[in-house]
């Protein structure tokens, strides 16, 4: 049974910083709407961070290749981390066994490059968004991966159109079982050709459009700073849309440490503790020295105290 955490004044006093902080963050000139308030509080072992304030998750292609996908929830549980991103309902059971959950789970929201924007899409995604929800609600797993799909000749304006109808027609039911449909942002310059939710403000129209507390971006970090840039300010203009996080270093989506890629990423964790974010970021991206090494290194840039 799940049981859900009542607020106490060891949880006020946080809670109080962070708007605190959220009001610094405005009178320093980036406006930072908070995000809205969940009308159904996540399970209580989800409220409170295990390292520092962010809750963090891996994603597999982080691990040394060649562990089965249990010595990975292994290792993932032993590091401290809350889950793997991006598995399919089949692998629920393995991760509840070491107390782990899908932060982000696939398989429900249609293909990378055939999806929302394609109304010839929309039957067959709906009905299996609509199976995937009630699995991620009954195993606690609080997102859910979709994507805009590639142009293919389509303007942005009738692209939004065809998202926007779509997840007009599911989010009741994620809404009613507490689950997140999360849009990924991907970037069309080096890794995705013609991807078309690949800039920050197309996105949020989107989400904006649709209006609700369960429809929400992947803000992947790697992506975005490719294309947009200037990272958490964009983050801040918009973090009422954030629903999920990946992390990755530019260039070549490798380590996150400071000496071999362009983002200071420490600065931008303490950028979404401060803003008082409580979802997941999980890392993801192809280690090119020890992976364990790396992995531990990633988890301490994203701790903060």
């Amino acid at each position: 049974m799940i049981r859900f955490a009542l607020m106490t004044r060891r949880d006020f006093l946080p809670a109080l910083a962070g708007m605190t902080a959220l009001a610094a963050k405005a009178q320093q000139g980036y406006p930072v709407k908070p995000q809205q308030q969940d009308p159904h509080p996540p399970a209580a072992f989800l409220l409170k961070p295990k390292l520092g304030r962010l809750k963090q998750s891996v994603c597999s292609g982080v691990f040394p290749k060649g562990l089965t996908f249990d010595e990975q929830c292994k290792l993932a549980a032993d590091l401290g981390f809350y889950g793997i991103d991006l598995q399919t309902p089949e692998k629920f059971a393995t991760l509840k066994k070491h107390g782990l959950i899908s932060t982000m789970t696939a398989g429900g929201g249609g293909a990378l490059q055939d999806a929302l924007n394609n109304k010839a899409n929309h039957a067959a995604i709906e009905k299996t968004m609509h199976q995937t929800i009630d699995l991620c609600a009954e195993a606690g797993s609080p997102n859910l991966i979709t994507f805009s799909g590639n142009r293919r000749g389509l303007s942005d304006a009738e692209g939004a159109d065809n998202c926007v109808a779509f997840l007009n027609r599911v989010k009741a039911h994620a809404e009613d079982k507490n689950v997140n449909i999360c849009m990924e942002l991907l970037n069309s310059r080096v890794n995705h050709k013609d991807y078309q939710n690949d800039h920050v403000d197309w996105g949020v129209s989107v989400c904006k459009r649709v209006n609700s507390p369960k429809v929400k971006l992947l803000f992947d970090i790697y992506h975005m700073q490719i294309m947009d840039g200037d990272i958490v300010r964009r983050i801040q203009e918009n973090f009422e849309w954030m629903g999920h996080f990946h992390t990755g270093g530019v260039p070549g989506r490798h380590e996150i440490d400071n000496d071999s890629q362009e983002l200071n990423y420490h600065w931008v964790a303490k950028a979404l503790a401060d803003m008082g974010y409580q979802g997941f970021i999980a890392h993801e991206y192809s280690p090119v020295r020890d992976a364990i090494k790396s992995l531990k290194e990633a988890r301490d840039i994203f701790t903060v105290s």
